[in-house]
């Protein structure tokens, strides 16, 4: 004996759309993340946001203000990616490592989200949760306040200013019509080692003599260098007998 679900309905029936998902913050972060993702920042509005979600643009305004508010939730959204460890100031060199490191893999997994950051203060709760982790581990190491919030402002603006510079890389690609970034960014790279080459050496004997050296590491070895670099500067403010 067959199912109900075996029968379709008899041709004088009218079918019933499917009812949509109810409109909230959430959906509509999750479908402006989704946006900025596949299309970059330049694609993403709330016209945008509202045809992927079958509604009018004025109905998102009940849950979101405006485009701005949009940024801000979609960038807490993707720092609410980032996974912390259990704080120990007996260890926080390695933890401040491991957070970068982890803070600038999830922005580099989501497009032009690094450019959100530059544009104001981040102060959504995991914005919040990652600077009272960052501020607190120095503080707790033993680190001045004053040195603490210094520290943690200039590493902050380094991780994110990596990350928007490959953000930059991104949107020129995709203005190219270019989907593999790796390919873009390599052409780019063997342009710029034909043209440092063709200095005058008398000029810039260093650029011309050592173009490989300075076009050899790629971008994870070089952020990891600065970052060694900053943690070495902040372990130098660390006072005598704290934690290190």
């Amino acid at each position: 004996m067959g199912s109900n679900a075996d029968v379709p309905p008899p041709p004088w029936r009218k079918t019933r759309r499917p009812l949509k998902p109810q409109l909230s913050q959430e959906l509509i972060v999750e479908t402006g993340l989704r946006i900025l993702d596949a299309e970059g920042l330049e694609g993403l509005s709330m016209r945008r946001v509202a045809q992927e979600l079958d509604t009018g643009p004025a109905s998102l305004y009940a849950h979101v203000a405006n485009k701005d508010e949009l940024l801000e939730l979609l960038y807490d959204r993707v720092l609410g990616e980032v996974q912390l460890p259990e704080p120990d100031p007996s260890r926080w060199k390695e933890q401040l490592r491991e957070a970068a490191l982890r803070t600038h893999q999830v922005l580099a997994a989501h497009a032009d989200i690094a450019r959100v950051a530059m544009a104001g203060i981040p102060s959504g709760e995991n914005a919040l949760r990652l600077g009272e982790y960052v501020f607190g581990l120095l503080i707790d190491a033993g680190m001045a306040p004053r040195d603490a919030s210094l520290g943690f402002d200039r590493l902050v603006l380094y991780i994110v200013g990596d990350a928007y510079e490959g953000s930059l890389h991104y949107s020129r690609a995709h203005a190219a019509g270019i989907t593999n970034e790796k390919e873009y960014f390599e052409h780019f790279i063997a342009q710029i080692g034909t043209y440092f080459r063709a200095l005058p050496p008398d000029r810039f004997p260093h650029l011309t003599r050592h173009v490989g050296t300075l076009l050899a590491d790629d971008g994870e070895t070089r952020f990891r260098f600065g970052l060694d670099l900053l943690l070495d500067g902040l372990e130098s403010r660390m006072p005598p007998g704290s934690h290190v």
